[in-house]
């Protein structure tokens, strides 16, 4: 397991500001009142869905989450008007991109302070690194990795392959949920 202080110097060396919590439901709730009467985006994340942070943040945000398709479209609707009018007519993808916070999570991080992010369309990569007033970077403990090679590993044999199971691929990952087969 990484040093998380280590880590912690490490990202702040690199001009990162970070919170450490103690249980999940306090990093929730720091989000829930950092951020207020924005427009946010959320990358696909199973840790931001298992903090519930979309609920909290939509009871006094517009939120944008293309997990979260039944709830988007009120928001999106109400988000086209008041902020994009309508070129930001695709999907909830992009609609996230363009959105003033975004909030994502990565599939490694190195002790190190390097980010690891495996990303099939782009939509988080590209999002975390441009375009919005603020980003949030939620990391759990099981993704620190004591160098940048673990932390790749990680993102291809751990994270990668438990996603293309949730999506129902059919890729060698996916059926044997063991290690990236480069494909």
């Amino acid at each position: 397991m990484a040093d998380f202080t280590k880590v912690q110097q490490a990202l702040e060396r690199r001009g990162y500001t970070v919170r450490t919590f103690a249980a999940a439901e306090e990093a929730a709730a720091y989000l829930d009142g950092a951020i207020d009467g924005k427009t946010v985006g959320f990358g696909g994340s199973a840790t931001l869905d298992a903090l519930g942070v979309y609920d909290k943040l939509a009871a006094h945000n517009t939120v944008i989450w293309h997990w979260k398709q039944e709830a988007n479209a009120a928001r999106k609707a109400a988000m086209q008007t008041q902020v994009y009018h309508s070129h930001w007519a695709g999907s909830t993808l992009e609609d996230a991109v363009g959105t003033e916070v975004y909030l994502s999570s990565v599939n490694g991080l190195a002790e190190t302070g390097e980010i690891v992010n495996i990303d099939g369309t782009g939509n988080r990569v590209s999002a975390t690194l441009f375009g919005h007033e603020k980003v949030y970077i939620v990391i759990g403990r099981n993704k620190l990795a004591p160098t940048y090679e673990a932390a790749v590993y990680r993102a291809r044999n751990v994270a990668a392959p438990q996603r293309a199971r949730q999506l129902g691929k059919k890729t060698p990952c996916a059926v044997k949920a063991d290690r990236c087969y480069d494909c």
